[in-house]
C-alpha cells in the first residue's frame, strides 16, 4: 500500500504439469505488481493490460523444452474503489459485513461441468478434472483473463481473500464465514482457516497460497 492509500496484492501458482511453473507464476506477479507501482490505477480495462503484458512475459520467457504457465488472481483498491482479475483456479472471495458477496468463476474442466449441469458447485473440490485448468499466465489463445467492474467500496466492513486452489479446497465458504466473525485482523482470519486445512491435508502439504486484507469504514485497511 501507498502513501495515498492504493494497494495492490496477487497470488499465483504455478501449473504443476508444465515444467517451471514456479518461475511463471514469479515473472506474472512481479509483472503485474511492478506495473501496477509505476502507475496506480483502479481501472478495469488497466488492469487487463496488465494481465496481457504479465501473459507476454511469460510467454516470452517459454521454450520448446519448457512451456511455464501459472494460474494467478489479483486485487486492486484505493480509499473508494476495487477491482480483481483472475486467470485459472486461483480465486478472490469478497465479503461485505461478514457475509460472501462476490466470488471469482474458475476457468476450470471441473467449472464447465457445473454450467453443463453435470455437477453441482459443491462438487468441484473432488471432481477428477479438478486440476484442468483452462486458462494461464503462459497460454496464447487460451490466454482470456477475467477482469471485474469496479466496485465502489461503500460504507461497511470489506474483506477480501485471495489464495491458490491448495487453499479454496480445503476450506469451503461458510468455513471462511465462520473464521471471518472470529477474527480481528487478517493475520487472525487467515490462520484460523489454516488451521482447519491443516487438519484435513497431509504434514508435508505447503502447496498453498493466500492474502487477506481488510477495509473498514473509515477507509483503514490491514493487510496480510
Amino acid at each position: 500500500m501507498n502513501s495515498d492509500g492504493v494497494c495492490a496484492a496477487i497470488v499465483a501458482d504455478g501449473l504443476g504439469g508444465h515444467g517451471g511453473g514456479q518461475i511463471a507464476s514469479g515473472i506474472a506477479t512481479n509483472t503485474i505488481v511492478n506495473l501496477f507501482i509505476q502507475e496506480p490505477r483502479i481501472e478495469a480495462e488497466y488492469i487487463r493490460q496488465l494481465f496481457e503484458r504479465a501473459n507476454q512475459d511469460v510467454l516470452s520467457a517459454q521454450t520448446a523444452q519448457l512451456k511455464m504457465k501459472s494460474t494467478g488472481a489479483a486485487l486492486f483498491i484505493n480509499k473508494t474503489a476495487a477491482v480483481w482479475g483472475h486467470v485459472g483456479d486461483s480465486r478472490l472471495y469478497c465479503f461485505k459485513d461478514g457475509t460472501l458477496s462476490h466470488q471469482t468463476i474458475d476457468h476450470s474442466v471441473s467449472q464447465m461441468a457445473v454450467f453443463a449441469g453435470e455437477i453441482k458447485k459443491e462438487q468441484i473440490r473432488f471432481h477428477p478434472d479438478r486440476n484442468k485448468v483452462l486458462r494461464a499466465f503462459g497460454g496464447a489463445e487460451s490466454f482470456k483473463p477475467e477482469i471485474s467492474s469496479v466496485h465502489t467500496l461503500t460504507v461497511g466492513f470489506y474483506a477480501f481473500l485471495l489464495c491458490t486452489d491448495g487453499f479454496w479446497e480445503y476450506v469451503r465458504e461458510p468455513e471462511m464465514e465462520i473464521e471471518l466473525a472470529k477474527a480481528g485482523t487478517p493475520s487472525d482470519w487467515l490462520q484460523g482457516m489454516i488451521q482447519r486445512l491443516a487438519g484435513r491435508v497431509p504434514k508435508d502439504h505447503d502447496n498453498f497460497s493466500a492474502v487477506s486484507i481488510f477495509i473498514s469504514g473509515d477507509d483503514k485497511k490491514d493487510e496480510e
